[in-house]
């Protein structure tokens, strides 16, 4: 007899159940990126999605009602990160935080790597700490999801830092295979870096990119998977960089050639 967590069985139990074809439906309907994939992929994201909307912790802010379809838009997306990798890769993520729309922070924070601090209210869209939640909020993620041309998904964004996490350090550099991988990650990521804060970099890439190299590796992750081509015809060191660590090729996906 296997002995199993009670964590392991539910993973499990959510594994054995078909996909709800109301799920299926609500990706369709929502999601752009759920058209690209391939019939082995999105079986494959299934599987991720069972398990992440029944292993996670989903909690609405403010009195807001969570419903099935932001459960699945939301981890469909996020799953879509690890669909190459190990469903474990989300092992620092334990609860997800649902607002209905952006929320204003007040207080101080540095708003940059010059230590600048500022003080005025700060709108967030999302948020992801370390050892504690995602915070995401539900009209951003809902639109974003449906178009990608903005090269912005905030649902991306948050579980980028969350992979980034998985070392004990933000500094935008993932755990990678080999110190000879590392390497490559290290000069590609720093120099695309160091030219989005020169101004150099074009306009593919979001100025908050320049904030730290955390922001950095989110942003870019966000354009991986939003404009693929574009990252790949403009930025192929890049783009090769993030394909490997993600063992993915979305250009793939979207290319006619």
């Amino acid at each position: 007899m296997r002995f199993e967590s009670r964590r392991q069985r539910r993973l499990r139990e959510a594994s054995e159940q078909p996909f709800p074809p109301d799920w299926r439906r609500i990706l369709a309907a929502r999601w752009f990126g759920w058209h690209l994939l391939t019939l082995s992929e999105r079986e494959r994201l299934e599987d991720l999605v069972k398990r992440f909307v029944a292993d996670k912790r989903w909690e609405a802010a403010n009195g807001f009602a969570l419903t099935d379809d932001m459960r699945v838009l939301i981890a469909a997306q996020a799953c879509l990160l690890v669909l190459e990798l190990d469903y474990d890769h989300f092992r620092g993520v334990g609860s997800i935080i649902v607002h209905p729309t952006t929320v204003v922070l007040q207080g101080q924070r540095s708003t940059d790597t010059t230590g600048i601090v500022s003080n005025g209210p700060f709108p967030v869209q999302g948020q992801a700490q370390y050892e504690g939640p995602v915070t995401i909020s539900w009209d951003v993620a809902s639109y974003e999801a449906r178009h990608p041309g903005l090269a912005s998904n905030v649902v991306f964004h948050e579980f980028a830092h969350k992979l980034d996490m998985l070392d004990g350090t933000v500094d935008g550099t993932p755990p990678l295979p080999d110190e000879a991988a590392r390497g490559r990650w290290i000069d590609v990521f720093t120099r695309e870096y160091e030219s989005l804060q020169a101004g150099t970099a074009g306009d593919l890439i979001r100025d908050y990119g320049t904030v730290n190299p955390g922001e950095f590796f989110a942003v870019a992750t966000e354009v991986f998977f939003c404009r693929p081509l574009a990252l790949r015809d403009e930025k192929p060191e890049l783009y090769e960089a993030m394909a490997d660590f993600y063992r993915q090729n979305p250009a793939s996906r979207m290319s006619t050639d």
